[in-house]
This record gives C-alpha cells, sequence and structure tokens, in this order.
C-alpha cells in the first residue's frame, strides 16, 4: 500500500470510530452549553474542519535524519540534502485567525488542536513569544556549530523544527522586538517550504504586525509571506466571549490586612499539606537557560512567591514561560499599588499575568488595592481624563475604568494595550470557570 492510500485508510478508519473534528465538537460544546451558539463563529469552525479534513489526506514530505553522532554539524555543511525552495504541490494552505481579546482565539485553537489525529504525532501548540525564544537559543546553537567559517543558521533550524512538527499552531502571533522582525520572513518561508501547515492566531491584522517597529520595510516581505500563504480570517462578530456574566470565585484578597494573609495561607496549605511524598520545600532551585532561580516555597505543582521575588529582581519572559510551565498553581502575596516609582515591576508583572494566563495557571494573589487597579496612580487620579485611545482600548477587551482605575504609567500603543489586557486577563482568571478548568498541567 503506498503511503498515500495508507493515510486515506487510517482516516477512513478514524472518521468510522467516531474521531471528534471541529465542528462535531464545537456543536457538541453547545448543546452542553459550555459555549453559546454563534453564526460568524461556526464559519470559523467550518473553516478548522476543512483545514482538519484536508490534515487528514495529506502526507508531509520526508525529512531524512542526520547522522545522531554529529546532528548539528552534519545538518548544516550536508551536501546531499538540498533545501526545498518551495512548498509542496499538495500542502494546505495554513489559516490566519485574527481578533480583539475576547473573541475566542484561544478557544478555537484549543478545539482544532485537540482535534488532531492521535496519527499526527508531529505536531506542536506553543505561545508564540515561547516559541521565538526557542527559536534564538537554536539560531545561537547553530551559529557555535558553523564556527568562524560562518553560513545561514536559519536553514537548519527550521528544518528541525519541521522535522519535530508538521502541524504547527501559534497562539498570540505578535512582532515587537526587530530581532524577530529580521528573522521571520525565512523561518517562516523555510517551514513552509520543509511542508510546515500552521494555524497562527493574533489581535492583529497581518498588515498591522510591527506597525511601526525598526526597519519595518525588511518585515514587509513576511506580511506578504503570510497574505499569500495563509487563509487570513477576522475573528471579530461583534460577541466579546468575555463579557459573558461568570459567577467570580474567592482568589484575590485585598487589602494587606492579617486576616487576608491568614485565609490565604490555609488555602496554600490545603493544597500543599495533603501529599506526604510531596512536601512544600523551602528555596527549591529552577534551572532556566543555565541560571538557578530560587522558589520561595513550593511542592512540584504549587509554589509561592511574595511580589518581590517575582517583580523586583531583572526576571524576563522565559523566567515567567517557566515557572508557570512548572507550576500549575501560583500564589503572590503583597503586591503593591504601582505608580511611575514602580514603572519596570509593573512591566514585570504584567509580564508574568501574561505568562499565567497562556500557560492556563491557576493564581491566588493578595494585593494592596484589588489587583486589577494596582496600576492605577496618583497622577491619573488627579482628575486628567482618560484618553480616547486608551478608552478604546479598554471598551475592545470589555473593561471599565471603573474597574481597573486610570494610569499614566503607561505609553505608547503597545504598552497601553499591553496594560489594558492584563486588567482583563486579571478578571477573566478571577472567574469561576477559569478557577474550576485551570491548573491541570
Amino acid at each position: 500500500m503506498n503511503p498515500n492510500a495508507a493515510r486515506s485508510a487510517i482516516s477512513a478508519a478514524h472518521r468510522s470510530h467516531g474521531h471528534k473534528q471541529p465542528l462535531a465538537h464545537y456543536h457538541n460544546l453547545v448543546e452542553s452549553g459550555t459555549l453559546r451558539g454563534d453564526e460568524h463563529q461556526t464559519r470559523i469552525i467550518q473553516k478548522l474542519q476543512d483545514l482538519h479534513d484536508e490534515l487528514m489526506d495529506y502526507t508531509p514530505p520526508p525529512i531524512p535524519d542526520a547522522d545522531p553522532s554529529n546532528s548539528l554539524i552534519s545538518r548544516l555543511f550536508s551536501r546531499n540534502d538540498p533545501t526545498p525552495s518551495q512548498p509542496p504541490e499538495d500542502v494546505p494552505k495554513g489559516l490566519y485567525l485574527y481578533g480583539d481579546v475576547g473573541t475566542g482565539k484561544t478557544m478555537l485553537m484549543d478545539l482544532f488542536y485537540s482535534s488532531l489525529p492521535p496519527y499526527i504525532q508531529r505536531k506542536r501548540r506553543v505561545h508564540f513569544h515561547a516559541f521565538m525564544i526557542d527559536v534564538h537559543k537554536r539560531l545561537h546553537a547553530a551559529k557555535i556549530a558553523m564556527g568562524y567559517k560562518g553560513g545561514d543558521p536559519i536553514i537548519p533550524v527550521a528544518r528541525d523544527l519541521a522535522r519535530e512538527a508538521y502541524v504547527l499552531c501559534f497562539d498570540e502571533f505578535q512582532v515587537t522586538d526587530i530581532a524577530d522582525a529580521m528573522i521571520l520572513r525565512r523561518l517562516l518561508e523555510n517551514l513552509l517550504n520543509y511542508g510546515v501547515v500552521a494555524v497562527i492566531t493574533s489581535n492583529r491584522h497581518p498588515d498591522d504586525l510591527y506597525k511601526n517597529g525598526i526597519q519595518r520595510s525588511s518585515f514587509v516581505p513576511a506580511i506578504e509571506l503570510l497574505r499569500s500563504r495563509f487563509d487570513v480570517t477576522d475573528l471579530d462578530s461583534g460577541t466579546d466571549y468575555r463579557r459573558v456574566p461568570r459567577a467570580l470565585s474567592k482568589v484575590y484578597y485585598h487589602p494587606l490586612t492579617p486576616s487576608n494573609a491568614l485565609e490565604i495561607e490555609k488555602i496554600f496549605k490545603s493544597m500543599t499539606h495533603h501529599d506526604d511524598k510531596d512536601p512544600p520545600v523551602k528555596n527549591r532551585q529552577l534551572t532556566i537557560w543555565g541560571r538557578k532561580l530560587s522558589i520561595p516555597e513550593s511542592t512540584s505543582k504549587v509554589a509561592k512567591f511574595g511580589f518581590d521575588d517575582l517583580c523586583g529582581k531583572p526576571l524576563s519572559a522565559a523566567d515567567y514561560l517557566e515557572i508557570t510551565k512548572t507550576f500549575g498553581t501560583l500564589f503572590v502575596l503583597d503586591v503593591p499599588k504601582m505608580g511611575m516609582d514602580s514603572k519596570d515591576k509593573a512591566r514585570r508583572f504584567i509580564t508574568f499575568i501574561d505568562a499565567c494566563y497562556e500557560s492556563k495557571t491557576k493564581l491566588f494573589v493578595t494585593s494592596e488595592v484589588p489587583v486589577f487597579q494596582v496600576f492605577s496612580d496618583e497622577d491619573a487620579a488627579s482628575g486628567k481624563p482618560i484618553s480616547d485611545h486608551m478608552r478604546g482600548i479598554m471598551d475592545d477587551l470589555g473593561i471599565s475604568q471603573d474597574v481597573v482605575g486610570k494610569s499614566s504609567i503607561f505609553s505608547g500603543e503597545e504598552e497601553l494595550f499591553a496594560f489594558a489586557r492584563a486588567c482583563s486577563r486579571l478578571v477573566q482568571m478571577g472567574s469561576k470557570e477559569w478557577v474550576d478548568t485551570a491548573g491541570q498541567h
């Protein structure tokens, strides 16, 4: 039996055994009351279904294994493995789904990825920020392997990524860093040429990516690649799924009183003292990129930090991603109200919140003021009206000034958006729905 015939037989077998596909899965969620039916969203699900069907009949091109004893160098200098100059003829077109926060991007990605049949083992779902951190590490290793003679490290990196996964799902695709912008076109192009199929979610249309970035003209070819090789689809139907009322669960405590400190300690003990084989440990060491990060108190699944432990030190997105990947539940104590004198801490806290959200982390917090208002400062409360731009962002995210207050800490479109999005995510992470489903790593 040839590979295509084998794949068709496997596809038929999965269909006959009731493999849950995107459209059927979506209808089940609507019928059970988990989701609300939406005609526009149903049309988006149909696009996911169509891609799902194409993938079931798609055989990615073979990518020969390199010599394991000298894998990176042999890949770099092999003369018998020409790099493909264009995608395979039968490769399905990728999907680029964009829309504001609240349009269901994460739900759609979850639904699509979970519906992929078991025989598709070369697959990866990753937050784009984490993916680019991984890419830069691989590029660094490739450059070292090439040595003084130099060469193009992107090709072997793309090849390794393609060998690991021919279905790539990127969540929260965004470009704010010139280092990312400079390599993305060639990285995406080589991945597609190796037969990789990508599904991307983003807050922005490709035309709006890296809009005011340095040397943006160098990034324009990447935009053209996204427009030509992806089905670019707007998710905005006018329905904000974060505005659907949810019963709030008690995970945030303010102000910083002895009674609230006692209450949060009770919760921590109830979650960490039931397993004699996994007791809380002081100063557990977590290794991140060769550095040691001390966790003040933790079991293998639950960790507790003071605010200054997390945000008073020069930690990066990579650190926060590793923390949230390691621990499904996090406690953060003594979060202060932050003003202009705490701008660096505020930025780190926003990065931490984003990592928690993307990792589906259960979060407990004690704070000086309601946690949604920790970025509100005195200058903003002095009577200066909120800008039209900020009001528009907050309205798009489904949050109000009454909930989060006003902040003059942040400036510029990207900073304002990150601030408002963090507030929106904190609201969602305080919901009963989030608490009931988060923390399962």
